[in-house]
């Protein structure tokens, strides 16, 4: 089997989780279903891909406190810290270059996020690796995508193109498709030709550098270039602040002609939502979550109720598709359905 260094990308607001996930502590930090943190979870699924020496973190300094807290089992070394929020296409490419300093340019590499809900474990370890081996023989950029169970107007989409290796269910990407409104969304479902975008892809150093060169703007070159030579912890964090603020997606995936892409035979979430919380919750009889104590509820169906206050009662009578999230940064009532307006009360809040 390939060896393999996986990236856990932890950053993000989810400001569409208010008022469970604040700036402070982001969602991925969020034991949102069971005991354990996004964060966590994937650490552990991560765990059973590769050992833990070749598993790295990218969080802001903000949060870095909090992961060390959350994974006391990761070598700090392990754990990068970002100087400030400059999105992910500075973020890997910045661990990329640490990381091809202390491991074989030629290993696959694969960056995965933090806040990603899996539960069949056993079939995204199958799935990244397929990809690690896929990639490193290939020597391209190889993505992991997923199998839409129903139309969603909410990912992004990837185009899938010619099979390139039949028992490894390999093909080429024929393009993206960025949240496509939902009748085209249900389009794309019903041809079969697309996958969910999940943003993981895997390749050694050299085919990224490769492809950071040929096809990027020059400016990340340069960064690249600054970032090897570089002679402190201070100069590396001066060189990225000078970094563009662009998602690798834009900044090079995208520019890449020959992709390939593998789509993954699991489940998976982007927990983005209350709507995608109360989903992948433990529900009762009438559609219920409560989590927390001091909850009441009556004649009521399809609400999930979080209460950090285990002091101050909160009670739901006679509701349906409604979410009631009491925590120490406010108090959130809405229609499930609506769960996407969040940020919109979250840059009203921000605008005070």
């Amino acid at each position: 089997m390939v060896s393999m260094i996986v990236l856990i990308v932890a950053g993000g607001s989810g400001t569409r989780l208010w008022p469970l996930s604040t700036p402070e502590y982001p969602k991925h930090l969020l034991n949102i279903v069971g005991k354990k943190s996004l964060l966590q979870n994937t650490f552990e699924r991560a765990k059973q891909v590769t050992s833990k020496d070749k598993i790295y973190i990218s969080t802001e300094s903000s949060h870095s406190d909090h992961v060390f807290d959350q994974l006391p089992d990761l070598a700090r070394e392990n754990i990068i810290i970002e100087p400030a929020r400059r999105d992910t296409m500075p973020c890997i490419l910045s661990a990329l270059q640490f990381i091809s300093t202390r491991h074989p340019k030629d290993e696959p590499f694969a960056s995965i996020h933090a806040d990603h809900h899996i539960r069949d474990t056993q079939g995204f370890v199958q799935g990244l690796k397929v990809a690690g081996r896929v990639a490193k023989e290939q020597g391209k950029i190889t993505l992991l995508g997923v199998e839409p169970i129903h139309p969603d107007s909410k990912y992004g989409h990837i185009h899938k193109g010619k099979v390139v290796d039949k028992q490894n269910f390999v093909y080429e990407i024929n393009g993206f498709k960025e949240k496509p409104e939902y009748k085209l969304a249900k389009e794309y479902f019903e041809s079969g030709e697309y996958l969910w975008n999940m943003g993981y892809f895997v390749a050694p150093y050299n085919v990224f550098e490769r492809a950071i060169r040929n096809y990027a703007d020059t400016h990340w070159s340069e960064q690249l270039d600054r970032l090897r030579i570089a002679k402190s912890l201070k100069e590396r964090d001066e060189i990225y602040l000078d970094f563009e603020k662009l998602a690798i997606d834009y900044a090079l995936i995208e520019k890449v002609p020959d992709l390939l892409v593998i789509p993954g035979a699991f489940d998976w979430m982007d927990v983005g939502s209350f709507d995608d919380v109360h989903k992948i919750s433990t529900q009762d009889e009438e559609g219920n979550v409560c989590m927390g104590d001091n909850i009441y509820i009556l004649e009521s169906e399809n609400t999930y109720v979080r209460n950090f206050d285990s002091k101050k009662p909160v009670a739901v009578i006679g509701m349906d598709n409604v979410t009631v999230v009491n925590t120490e940064h406010g108090i959130l009532v809405m229609r499930t359905d609506q769960s996407q307006k969040v940020k919109e009360i979250v840059s009203k809040l921000n605008n005070k």
